[in-house]
Formats: C-alpha cells, sequence, structure tokens
C-alpha cells in the first residue's frame, strides 16, 4: 500500500498502529520472524498431536491445522506437503483480493512455507518420539488427568499459534499465505478488526475440509480444540498486538489498492 494510504488505514485501524516503512532493522525483523516461526510450528504441531492422543479423539486441532490434515490424508500427502500445497493455493487467493499478482509476496509466501512446513515435520517428529535420544514422545491419554492435561496443551497451541501470527504480521518480512489472507481481509475489509478477519479467513480451510470429508468419508482433527481456535484465536492475536513486544508495528503494509 501507498505511504500516502497508510493514514486513511490508521484511521480505519481501530486503534492499531501501522506504517508505511520499516521502522526496525532487518537483523531485528529477522530474529522476531525466526521466533514467530519456530512459536507457530510448535503451536500447529501441538494441537494436532495432542488430539490424536485422546481417545476417542475429541479435541482437534487448529482450524487450518485441521483442514490441511485431512486434506493431506485424503490425497496421501504427508504434513509438509499438504501444508506446502494448501499454501500455495491460498497465495493465489491473496493475488485476486489484492487485484494484483505480485511475484514478490508469492515468493515471500513460498519462502516462509518451506522452513514452516519442514519445522511442522520436525515437531510432530519430536512429539511423537522419533527423537529418543531427546523426547520419548507424548503418551496416549489413559487418566482423567492426562486428558485435562492435554486440552490444555491443546489450548496452549492455539495460543502460540495466534502469539506467532501476531509477531511475524507486524514484522510483515514474509508471510504464511493464510495468515497473509487474513492480514488482508483485516485491513482492507475489516477496519483492522483482528478477529472477524480471522473468522472470514477460516472461509478456504472450510472448504478443503468439506472436500476431504467427501473423499476419506471421515470427520477427523475437527473438535473441542478447533471450536477454540475459532473463536479465540483472532481475539488472542489483537491482544497479543498490544501486550507481546508492544513497540513493534505493523511494518509495511501492503492490502492493495
Amino acid at each position: 500500500m501507498k505511504a500516502e494510504a497508510v493514514s486513511d488505514l490508521n484511521e480505519r485501524a481501530s486503534g492499531v498502529e501501522l506504517t508505511g516503512q520499516r521502522t526496525i532493522s532487518m537483523s531485528k525483523a529477522i530474529a522476531y520472524f525466526a521466533l514467530s516461526l519456530v512459536i507457530n510450528s510448535a503451536g500447529n504441531v501441538l494441537t494436532l498431536v495432542t488430539s490424536a492422543k485422546i481417545h476417542p479423539s475429541f479435541l482437534g486441532a487448529a482450524y487450518w491445522s485441521a483442514a490441511e490434515a485431512n486434506l493431506g490424508t485424503a490425497f496421501h500427502w504427508n504434513l509438509f506437503w499438504a501444508f506446502l500445497i494448501m499454501g500455495f493455493l491460498t497465495a493465489v487467493l491473496n493475488a485476486v483480493l489484492i487485484h494484483h499478482w505480485d511475484w514478490k509476496r508469492i515468493a515471500g509466501n513460498m519462502i516462509f512455507m518451506v522452513p514452516f512446513s519442514a519445522l511442522i515435520q520436525v515437531f510432530e517428529d519430536f512429539f511423537d518420539g522419533k527423537y529418543p535420544a531427546l523426547f520419548a514422545g507424548l503418551p496416549d491419554a489413559h487418566s482423567t488427568g492426562m486428558v485435562i492435561f492435554y486440552i490444555a496443551l491443546n489450548f496452549l497451541g492455539v495460543a502460540f499459534i495466534a502469539v506467532a501470527i501476531s509477531i511475524y504480521q507486524r514484522v510483515n518480512l514474509v508471510l504464511h499465505p493464510a495468515d497473509d489472507l487474513m492480514q488482508i481481509l483485516r485491513f482492507r475489509y475489516f477496519k483492522g478488526q483482528a478477529a472477524k478477519a480471522m473468522w472470514a479467513s477460516y472461509i478456504p480451510p472450510t472448504i478443503m475440509a468439506i472436500i476431504a470429508i467427501i473423499i476419506t468419508r471421515q470427520f477427523t482433527n475437527f473438535g473441542l480444540g478447533t471450536v477454540f481456535a475459532f473463536l479465540a484465536q483472532g481475539g488472542i492475536t489483537g491482544v497479543a498486538d498490544r501486550v507481546i513486544f508492544p513497540k513493534l508495528k505493523h511494518q509495511a503494509v501492503d492490502v492493495g489498492k
């Protein structure tokens, strides 16, 4: 977005402070981004793994993660390819919404997706105990106490994702396509309101999930945690904007003309 349009965005952004330029150094931006990438990957996998450890499963994963995991199952993709392919398709949707094809932005989305998808696989292997020298893995829940603990871990994973989104959206170096979609919706269509933009951004994964259910005839990875993510993730992101690294403002926001 042009610098002169940023002031208009500031007036409409429900108190969110935006800037048309970068006010932090590249080294700080990379450090914030790397931290948020790790937090986001760990949070996503926590929601998936804790859901799988309770039988019968009722927790579910974060909304996008649940839909992508189901679609991966339907097409026999592992998590790396499921997240990568759906990320690319979402990046195409973003180009439609901002009314122009931005190769730099698309490349940024894909740059995000490669380490993110790889970290997803690493954390999944870690929590499943595939690195026994480091961690034996999370056991299945066989008691009420373990079930409650996994519910708390699942909700914590959702909170991790929301905080990570807040950090790297403000850094705005490169974004996950889903979070780029949420940011476009937030500042172009919803006057800076994170919760409403997050709910609108859930339309594509809902379509993914329906396709997966039609193919597999199974309804997995959706549950209590997914409902919590749907209701709370956008709100937590908005709160994190104000309380996590509060001096970090939204940098160089571009949501189209």
